[in-house]
């Protein structure tokens, strides 16, 4: 349902019936939308791990599953402090995320051109990850939930150390390797 302010043309969308009408309901709501994308991320990163071929990158993703699975338990102990179901919400965003990473696989052949499309991908999902925890902390303590947000904190720092490695490999071995199919 779209609403247009037609005195200066730009839309205007109208709430749902069911919209977040306080900063408390918007932080359980966007809650909802990254226990969603953790758990979805959860059945991508294996295929991930499978279509790569650097065991560095192999071994890095294998490892995010572990620390994602650690993640959605805390996301859980999250859900129980504030009393409400940790059932997710479908994350567009995580969605697409994982639907372009598939597509990388697709149009690259196994080797390193592909390793790097992997770490590409990636990236993308942990920078919008490290984008929704920053979020999600400043909620929790404007909401004064410090315990929440220390948790939350210990999952960003995660998540920027994924990030960090997969620069780390990207930088150190697997564009160069990718380059040089280039010029064969």
């Amino acid at each position: 349902m779209k609403e247009t302010d037609t005195q200066n043309g730009k839309g205007k969308v109208a709430a749902k019936s069911n919209a977040a009408e306080g900063l408390k309901e918007l932080f359980i709501d966007e809650l909802k939308d990254i226990i969603y994308a953790e758990r979805a991320l959860l059945k991508a990163l294996p295929k991930m791990a499978n279509n790569a071929t650097e065991p560095k990158l192999i071994s890095a993703i294998e490892q995010h599953v572990s620390v994602t699975e650690g993640q959605v338990k805390r996301l859980e102990q999250v859900f129980e402090i504030l009393g409400e179901s940790n059932r997710g919400k479908k994350c567009d965003a995580m969605e697409g995320l994982i639907k372009e990473a598939e597509s990388i696989l697709e149009e690259t052949e196994a080797g390193a051109v592909r390793d790097a499309g992997i770490i590409s991908a990636s990236q993308k999902i942990e920078h919008y990850e490290i984008a929704s925890y920053g979020t999600l902390i400043a909620f929790a303590k404007t909401l004064g939930e410090n315990e929440i947000a220390s948790l939350l904190e210990s999952t960003l720092a995660e998540e920027k150390e994924a990030d960090a490695l997969l620069t780390d490999s990207a930088y150190n071995s697997i564009n160069f390797q990718a380059s040089e199919e280039d010029s064969e």
